[in-house]
């Protein structure tokens, strides 16, 4: 199994979680993140002064998934993702050494 993360736009994040929908992807968390890599933040103007945001808001995606959806599950985010532009996001790919459902106790690929 693996653990997919991607960091994406906010904007972007129905268009994402709606494809991944369409590939079978069953279930995910997501969380409202900040940060910054190469954009390094930017500057905006409010009421006449000038101010640096040097965090930017994020949605961070996390799906496990088995081995074989997982160059699908990527190929998706990336497509869907997507604008060309700096910032657009970052994915990780994690190995999942199991999986327990706690519920029903059920472990490997029948928990996810």
């Amino acid at each position: 199994m693996k653990k997919i993360e991607a960091i994406v736009r906010p904007f972007r994040i129905d268009d994402v979680r709606e494809a991944l929908a369409e590939i079978g992807v069953k279930g995910m968390t997501l969380t409202e993140v900040k940060g910054y890599g190469r954009q390094k933040g930017h500057t905006e103007l409010y009421r006449g002064s000038e101010y640096q945001i040097d965090f930017l808001p994020k949605i961070k995606l996390e799906v496990v998934v088995p081995d074989h959806l997982e160059e699908q599950v990527v190929d998706t985010i990336l497509r869907t993702a997507k604008t060309g532009q700096v910032g657009d996001g970052k994915i990780f790919i994690i190995n999942v050494e199991d999986a327990v459902r706690v519920r029903t106790g059920e472990s490997g690929e029948a928990a996810l």
